[in-house]
């Protein structure tokens, strides 16, 4: 019997319900494979719905990859040896969040993942390339060997998915108000996500991953979108000058931070970014081959 690992964090409950639609072919059939879903837990949780002071709070955190404690794994995980982890994480602040990271810098992770075939799985805003370059880092130090990566996102325009976003993390409701469309990854698209569980089926049981990722992309499990990717180039210059400045940083000091760093974000996303778009758009024949190249980087492994 092959064993299989599913681990996460999910606040919200969407990559929960992703990860199970993926392992669904797999548990349809339990005289193979045996799969085991493990939570990750913080000693002291985040709080969801996420107030506002909070919510920008954790930047400095979130972005410098600093953990905090986690709740031992069960045992059924610690004492199994897995063939197959599928990995799901989300994105806070253009990085893995600070509940995977403090799970990945764990005395845990190795025991866990060192030489295990790992599929990587998000669901996120739109901006998870870069946070995908840093989480592969981790899973290098830890031995373990990248073979497949899905990464789901709001198929939204930029600007309306930052609305509605900012809408279901403060108020904790996915579904929002017309005209706005739902927030996150779209329903029908997670309830599709079982066809990328048949297809790992189908190169898990062979023994070889060769291919299987392309096919995940040809399935429409990798969207790229080259300014989100120049964007998330830019913001991880300018969230590295703001997060080492405001790290240390106490009381009515550290609140002022915040407050300069918030300020900064919205006018960026409101006001700098349609700028930076425009200019984007009107170069893009020039610089086409070069894009078409960074998409099939960032669409593979």
């Amino acid at each position: 019997m092959k064993k299989i690992l599913v681990t996460y964090y999910s606040q919200t409950g969407q990559l929960k319900e992703i990860l199970q639609n993926i392992s669904h072919p797999f548990l349809q059939n339990k005289d193979e494979y045996e799969v085991i879903f493990y939570e990750i837990k913080l000693k002291k949780d985040f709080p969801f719905p996420w107030p506002e002071d909070v919510f920008y709070n954790t930047f400095p955190e979130s972005y410098l990859q600093i953990p905090s404690e986690i709740l031992p794994p069960p045992p059924e995980v610690l004492n199994q040896n897995f063939d197959l982890v599928i990995f799901g994480y989300q994105v806070w602040y253009l990085t893995p969040s600070i509940p995977i990271i403090s799970f990945l810098k764990s005395e845990y992770a190795e025991q866990i993942l060192k030489n295990k075939p790992i599929i990587t799985v998000s669901a996120t805003r739109n901006m998870w390339m870069l946070s995908q370059e840093k989480l592969k880092v981790h899973l290098k130090n830890l031995k373990t060997e990248l073979v497949g990566n899905i990464a789901l996102v709001d198929r939204h325009n930029n600007y309306t998915s930052v609305l509605t976003i900012l809408n279901w993390m403060t108020s904790g409701k996915k579904e929002q108000k017309s005209p706005l469309p739902d927030a996150g990854v779209a329903q029908k698209e997670i309830d599709e996500t079982g066809k990328y569980g048949e297809i790992i089926k189908k190169y898990f049981s062979q023994g070889n991953f060769a291919g299987m990722q392309q096919e995940l992309v040809k399935n429409g499990a990798v969207e790229i979108r080259p300014f989100l990717l120049k964007v998330e180039r830019v913001g991880n210059k300018i969230f590295t000058v703001f997060s080492k400045k405001i790290i240390g940083k106490q009381g009515d000091s550290r609140k002022k931070w915040i407050g300069i760093f918030k300020f900064y974000l919205m006018t960026a996303i409101w006001v700098i970014s349609p700028i930076v778009l425009f200019f984007f758009t009107i170069f893009t024949p020039l610089f086409w081959w070069k894009r078409q190249k960074e998409i099939k980087i960032f669409q593979g492994l």
